[in-house]
């Protein structure tokens, strides 16, 4: 169980973080990591970001995905993070706050940019600071993803994040909405705030 782990980590010590991702995530999903690890990184030096800090996110975004629902739900408790209740109903929303807890409560990291952007990598949300727009872009471009419209969504980020992120969080909804699942508010939020921030002139 990855929460009951007692080793000591140096904070902010990337080949430490990448040991712990290796050790307890399948292939897939440390393949994934670093490949967003990797576009967070060129993100950051692009939008003059802190490129260390970027790279720590996109390392551990995904650090809780494969745990177990009790064991994501433990240590968000643990780290005295706040789950909704539509959160709790659907599986797909709990790594994204169980892995920004995990972050805080277990390896020591106190940085918000950081926190953040591991807290709204996946619903994205109004009013995000630059790292997490940087995040939330690096999990849609990273190399080794290959849905149906990923090459759109690599030129439109090559456009400008504004473009990016709008495609991103629009794909997200029609996406969710055909699939008849749950969509996050945030989500909604976030193309709201996206359309009003930079689309939009006068609000």
């Amino acid at each position: 169980m990855i929460i009951l782990l007692k080793r000591e980590f140096t904070v902010y010590n990337i080949k430490e973080y990448t040991a712990l991702i290796r050790e307890h995530l399948s292939d897939y999903r440390f393949y994934h990591s670093l490949c967003v690890a990797e576009s967070a990184k060129m993100l950051a030096k692009r939008y003059g970001v802190d490129e260390e800090k970027a790279e720590t996110a996109g390392i551990l975004h995904d650090i809780m995905k494969e745990s177990s629902a009790e064991e994501q739900l433990a240590v968000i408790e643990k780290a005295g993070m706040y789950i909704t209740e539509l959160e709790k109903s659907s599986l797909k929303f709990y790594h994204q706050i169980s892995g920004a807890a995990y972050a805080k409560a277990v390896l020591g990291i106190d940085d918000d940019e950081i926190i953040g952007a591991i807290r709204y990598h996946t619903t994205g949300r109004s009013d995000m600071s630059l790292m997490e727009e940087i995040v939330y872009l690096a999990d849609f471009i990273s190399a080794d993803r290959d849905y149906p419209d990923v090459d759109i969504m690599r030129q439109k980020t090559e456009e400008g994040k504004e473009q990016g992120l709008l495609y991103a969080t629009r794909h997200t909804i029609c996406s969710v909405a055909q699939k008849g699942d749950i969509l996050h508010p945030d989500t909604v939020n976030a193309y709201n705030w996206l359309i009003g921030k930079y689309f939009i002139k006068g609000m």
